[in-house]
């Protein structure tokens, strides 16, 4: 360890600066705390529990929904032309009933916004277009007075060239900002190390006529690098740590961590010295504030970004699966899921307190650095067939025109985010099939203003005529057609399905905690694996295709042989795990010691050259169980549509699937959605159109409701009828 960040570690031991006497801000920005307890009476917002393993070890991350917003596209509740905090405040309710458990703010600092906020000129502050820390303050005691989280992004490894240490840093080589950032008289070091920025950037060095130097800079010229090797600086980002953490906020994103170092002969990636100063950070927030998070944001391929967990899980809580997401468009595009298979398949095991983070797309480019160059090609030529379209490496549009807005291949492609391993990400008006404007500037055209109702001018967002960012105005995307409201009112819409998908979702640990295993598919177009955590056991299939598929799926060993009783296992000891109830198959009764009972859905005794349907009592391992250990593992029902399969003798299972269509099948459940019968497969609107007198339920909370219930002048119809049609 280098004597900077050993001299870094031993600050940790005392580090104890007063809010109130910060450099960055009077006494007046913190004389009231944030957390005061409200004695208002509160919404239920109940259906936000989190399952007691998250609980009982800090483990909210690894089951949570997060949501990105762009603070200035989301909502202008004060005519500014702006998005702000408050409009955020005023918009939580909407994201709670989405089922959002966690809000990400991308860059809430001052900044002259050359890169959107990611060029800050004040760490400890509020961009004043978005409002002020007190405006901070109250949206963090709204969120969390709903059971939600929010964490906000960091950007370690740059600020802006009109911060105040940058222009002291350049006005005089006696400056004590002068070693906050990397200076050189040649702009030929470090060579090895790649720039970005292609499109607008031709080298990583840029002379500053004052300074007489080079200065280093990994992205813009305009976003000056900061010294990491200089105790001081790893000093200021761990009072900028707790200057925000003492307000409330539950964690960060952390912006571009494998290029806080360099070193002459690397790429300046990925090295030694960037993990032990972050083994500092993980240790400060540890210590001080258990149960807050840090996000890596490292575009690597995975086994790099396993290391930026940490060897026992000290560094970061979470890390972007980067490379899950082009591969979950490829799938989709080749209509095979050989690459995605591959692609999870190299990815390593991580730390079990740490958490993957995956996301379909972002504010950004949708990335293609983690492709191939042939598979880039392929990419570019069906995503992005019209040049404006591509940008550095990757492609700026949303997800709705990615899938040529047809809501089935939406819905597909969320299945796979919420289903594979990891805490998924929605971008905000994703969940709506938000349009985009390639024809603006660098990355702008995916953060144009939220779509609320279908008003004149703004569509809801301001009353302003003047606004940041023209909001999308055509006949596909355009907010008259394409809004939240309308979403709200439309039970098919894709707004209402995500809801649907994020309800069941949360019943389920394994989602969150799960082991992930594939499921050979002798048939390319359809994949499947399982999530595995204790009793709760998920078979996940997806036909990629637009064609209907069948496959047989090999689920089990044979049902002729004995289930094993398998003792506790190690390999979990560090969670506390607690003892769930047993769920029990109706035919099966509710008595654990009836080994006796049969019904028309489980063989009889004599269909058993053993005693193996004999149901034992046994409580394995929470963690440990697999599906082959439990007789009941063998009924699958879909936590979606509640359609129900079973295993044959020999361990298989064929699925039928209708083009795009998807099952989150259960492994033991009979019904999960709490009226049988009267479930409905909400997705399938775009293979069938019922007549206008047979409109689908729209199921809540897990119990099923009509749309009289939603005050909408629509006649009685009878639950049975509608379902008879669907599965024809």
């Amino acid at each position: 360890m280098t004597s900077s960040l050993r001299e870094s570690m031993e600050l940790l031991n005392h580090l104890n600066i007063d809010a109130n006497q910060s450099p960055y801000h009077g006494t007046s920005s913190m004389s009231l705390s944030p957390l005061n307890t409200s004695t208002e009476e509160l919404m239920d917002y109940s259906e936000h529990q989190r399952s007691e393993m998250a609980v009982l070890n800090n483990l909210w991350y690894k089951e949570a929904i997060f949501y990105e917003v762009y603070v200035r596209a989301f909502c202008d509740i004060e005519g500014t032309g702006n998005g702000g905090l408050s409009g955020i405040t005023n918009k939580l309710d909407y994201l709670h009933s989405l089922g959002v458990d966690c809000i990400w703010l991308l860059p809430i600092y001052p900044s002259p916004l050359k890169d959107d906020g990611y060029d800050v000129s004040d760490y400890c502050d509020i961009h004043p277009d978005y409002g002020n820390l007190n405006d901070f303050k109250i949206l963090v005691k709204a969120v969390h007075e709903r059971n939600m989280k929010i964490i906000a992004d960091l950007i370690p490894n740059h600020c802006s060239e009109k911060h105040r240490w940058f222009q002291s840093a350049r006005a005089s080589r006696d400056s004590p900002y002068r070693d906050y950032f990397v200076w050189s008289d040649t702009p030929l070091k470090y060579k090895d190390a790649r720039i970005i920025f292609l499109d607008v950037e031709q080298s990583n060095w840029t002379y500053d006529e004052m300074a007489g130097q080079y200065y280093w800079h990994r992205f813009y010229k305009e976003q000056p690098d900061l010294n990491f090797d200089n105790p001081k600086v790893q000093q200021e980002m761990l009072n900028i740590l707790k200057f925000w953490l003492d307000l409330g906020i539950d964690g960060f994103r952390v912006d571009a961590v494998p290029y806080l170092f360099e070193r002459e002969g690397t790429s300046c990636e990925n090295l030694p010295e960037t993990h032990e100063f972050l083994k500092v950070m993980r240790s400060f927030i540890d210590v001080n504030y258990p149960g807050r998070i840090i996000l890596a944001e490292a575009c690597q391929m995975p086994d790099e970004v396993r290391k930026y967990f940490g060897e026992n899980g000290d560094e970061f809580h979470m890390g972007f699966h980067f490379p899950v997401m082009p591969r979950i468009y490829m799938s989709i595009m080749r209509e095979n899921g050989d690459c995605l298979r591959e692609i999870m398949e190299k990815t390593p095991e991580i730390p079990v307190k740490c958490q993957w983070v995956t996301f379909l797309r972002n504010h950004d480019e949708l990335t293609l650095e983690m492709v191939t160059k042939e598979e880039r090609k392929e990419m570019w030529e069906h995503y992005a067939p019209i040049p404006r379209m591509k940008i550095n490496l990757g492609i700026r549009r949303r997800l709705a025109p990615l899938m040529n807005n047809d809501q089935r291949k939406i819905e597909l492609a969320y299945s796979l985010l919420f289903t594979l391993p990891g805490s998924p990400i929605i971008y905000y008006g994703d969940e709506i099939c938000m349009g985009d404007n390639i024809w603006l500037e660098d990355r702008h055209g995916v953060r144009t203003p939220m779509q609320w109702d279908d008003s004149y001018p703004n569509g809801g967002f301001s009353t302003s005529t003047k606004l940041y960012s023209p909001v999308i105005h055509d006949p596909e995307y355009g907010y008259e057609r394409v809004n939240v409201a309308a979403a709200e009112r439309d039970p098919s819409s894709l707004f209402n399905i995500i809801r649907q998908m994020i309800q069941r979702r949360r019943k389920h640990i394994s989602f969150g905690h799960g082991s992930f295993k594939w499921v050979n598919s002798e048939n390319p177009r359809v994949i499947a694996y399982m999530r595995i955590c204790g009793i709760d056991r998920m078979l996940i299939v997806h036909n990629l295709s637009d064609k209907p598929q069948s496959a047989t799926l090999q689920t089990h060993e044979s049902l002729q042989a004995h289930y094993r009783n398998i003792g506790s296992a190690n390999t979990s000891q560090e969670l506390k795990t607690p003892k769930p109830p047993r769920r029990h198959h109706p035919s099966l009764g509710t008595e654990e010691n009836d080994p006796n009972r049969t019904s028309d859905h489980f063989p009889s005794e004599g269909q058993f050259q053993d005693n193996s349907h004999v149901f034992h009592p046994h409580h394995p391992h929470f963690l440990s169980v697999t599906t082959s250990d439990d007789i009941q593992s063998h009924f699958l029902v879909d936590i979606l549509t509640d359609r129900q399969l079973m295993v044959d003798f020999n361990g298989f299972v064929k699925v039928d699937l209708d083009p795009y269509q998807f099952y989150w099948f259960s492994m033991g459940e009979i019904t999960t959605l709490g009226e049988g019968p009267k479930s409905r497969d909400l997705r399938r609107k775009s293979i069938f159109k019922p007549p206008s007198n047979l409109p689908q339920a729209v199921s809540n909370h897990s119990t099923t409701f009509s749309l009289k219930d939603m005050n909408l002048n629509i006649p009685e119809f009878h639950p049975h009828t509608v379902k008879s049609k669907i599965e024809e």
